[in-house]
């Protein structure tokens, strides 16, 4: 087993579930799955909560832990191509991308195979399912000793910040979860690109760090953004999505007494009482690792608003911005 090391900073929150990535809590999950519970863990985009893909209770037991949509499809993970053959059906463009972005931030939403032992509630009694193959090694080494596929969507309550530590998990779903496995952080820190092939293009569900233009250059083919209104086909599309409890202000250039700032780069208003930067140095792939995490630690302070500097609209700040617009369309104004 590859060595994993982590980090074991201040926990604020009910650490009582949460275990160190040992060899014997690898198994101690793979049992607990296989009982159909619950268990948490950090992929390198954010915190997942798994549930055995092809147990219908275990899979139940997400939406009624998150208090999730019924009609939200899920993501299902597995360790690689291969493993993901035996549920779903490749094109020659999906399986390119596969090649070109697995393992890592990326999900494919493909056409399950006649048949597949995937519970339908993964995929909301749609035709298709999500499906990725991650590259954090806490996820890969669970994926090894599982056997499964697993199905995970943040482990947060739906709608609210995603979490990117485990004692995110700890203070929203301890009493959902049988354990949370820590370990290195969530690095991306935003949710996976989701892309479809359809036809001669391709539909991006949901923007992440694998770019329009990444896909652009794997297939040559046109890249088509999924518009708000349409029925999900994916997680992550309803418009009201990744809120915090605070009210959340958008392209903010000034600061209100009132108001938290949850600033980008070195120019942002200096009379803002509480400041947090995503990146000091205006780094974007920075400010997608540190969105959730600075989002959670504003909110936990009681912030009636938090206003937020300006994203740069192009390359992972389209992501960035894609969560920001989801968070603010819960604002309780």
């Amino acid at each position: 087993m590859t060595q994993i090391t982590m980090d074991t900073g201040d926990k604020k929150h009910d650490t009582a579930k949460i275990m160190p990535p040992t060899l014997a809590n690898f198994h101690l999950a793979s049992k607990y799955l296989l009982q159909g519970k619950l268990v948490s863990f950090p992929t390198e985009t954010v915190y997942g909560l798994g549930a055995d893909a092809t147990n219908d209770q275990a899979v139940a037991s997400i939406f009624a832990a998150k208090k999730r949509p019924s009609f939200n499809p899920l993501i299902i993970h597995l360790p690689s191509i291969e493993e993901a053959e035996k549920y779903v059906d490749f094109d020659i463009t999906s399986r390119k991308l596969a090649a070109a972005f697995w393992p890592g931030p990326f999900t494919l939403v493909l056409n399950k195979k006649p048949g597949t032992l995937l519970s339908p509630l993964v995929s909301a009694g749609l035709d298709t399912v999500a499906v990725r193959v991650p590259e954090h090694p806490v996820v890969r080494e669970l994926l090894e000793n599982f056997k499964y596929p697993i199905a995970a969507p943040s482990a947060n309550l739906s709608g609210k910040l995603s979490p990117t530590r485990p004692e995110h998990v700890a203070r929203d779903l301890k009493d959902e979860v049988a354990m949370i496995l820590d370990g290195p952080p969530c690095r991306n820190g935003i949710e996976s690109t989701i892309a479809q092939v359809m036809g001669s293009e391709i539909r991006l569900l949901r923007p992440g760090s694998v770019s329009q233009r990444d896909i652009e250059e794997v297939t040559g083919l046109r890249v088509v953004p999924f518009e708000d209104g349409q029925n999900p086909t994916a997680p992550g599309q309803l418009k009201s999505h990744y809120a915090p409890r605070s009210n959340v202000r958008l392209n903010a250039t000034t600061v209100y007494p009132d108001e938290a700032l949850l600033a980008f780069g070195s120019l942002y208003p200096k009379d803002a009482r509480i400041v947090r930067n995503l990146s000091p140095k205006g780094s974007l792939h920075e400010a997608a690792a540190n969105l959730f995490s600075l989002l959670h630690e504003l909110d936990d302070l009681g912030c009636e608003t938090i206003a937020v500097s300006p994203i740069p609209p192009h390359g992972l700040g389209i992501a960035i911005n894609d969560r920001l617009s989801r968070a603010a369309a819960d604002n309780k104004e």
